[in-house]
Parts: structure tokens; C-alpha cells; sequence
């Protein structure tokens, strides 16, 4: 299929479906329930939660980074920006754009600790 077949009038490209030679990749999964309720669960657990929104990419749907105030942090597809911004004001809880902010530094704090205690950082 040619790519001009994938685009939309006025040169926007359609979203989802198949990637690269129409074949469906796991990448391609959208945010779930499940994703959000894990973020919920996240933030209800610890101290000190923020959120951080990273914009969706061709690869990943938007996702959004939780991380406590020990640094400890977990990720997860949110489908919009406005679903983790209602989760963070049902939950009255910050929410950052990661682009524009960038990540604390207690998340980087978090990741050299479990790195250096031979833990998984991921």
C-alpha cells in the first residue's frame, strides 16, 4: 500500500491500526481500564505522588509516570492527557507535562539506588 493511501486530506496521518508493512505490533496498544487503575492503586499506596504526562509518540499512546516522593515510579498508557487529568484531580494530585518540566530529580535518585543495589530499573 502506498503511504499517501495512509494519509488523511490536509496531510494528517491516520492513528493506530497496523505498523509498518500492515502488520499489527504490540506497540500499538491503546491505554486500558486496567492502566489506570494500576495508576490509581500506585498513587493511593505512597506519599508524595505527582504525575507526569508523556505525549503519545508513533510508537506508545500518551503515558503518564507516577512517581512518589521516595522516587519510586511506575508507567502506564492513559489513552489522553485528559484521563490522567481527571484521575490526578479525582485523586488531587499534581500533574506535569514531562516535556515541558522534565522529571524530578528523586526519580533519578531512585533509579542509581536500585541500579547500584543490582535491582532491575524498569
Amino acid at each position: 500500500m502506498a503511504w499517501w493511501r495512509n494519509r488523511r486530506r490536509g496531510g494528517q496521518r491516520r492513528r493506530g491500526g497496523a505498523g509498518a508493512g500492515g502488520v499489527k505490533t504490540t506497540l500499538d496498544r491503546e491505554g486500558t481500564p486496567a492502566d489506570l487503575a494500576h495508576l490509581r492503586e500506585f498513587a493511593t499506596s505512597r506519599v508524595g505522588v505527582e504525575f507526569y504526562v508523556e505525549p503519545e509518540t508513533t510508537a506508545t499512546d500518551t503515558t503518564a509516570v507516577a512517581v512518589a516522593a521516595d522516587g519510586e515510579w511506575t508507567r502506564r498508557r492513559v489513552g489522553t492527557p485528559a484521563a490522567i487529568g481527571k484521575l490526578a484531580r479525582d485523586l488531587r494530585l499534581p500533574v506535569y507535562e514531562a516535556a515541558v518540566v522534565g522529571y524530578p530529580q528523586r526519580m533519578r535518585e531512585y533509579n542509581q539506588r536500585r541500579k547500584r543495589d543490582g535491582n532491575s530499573v524498569t
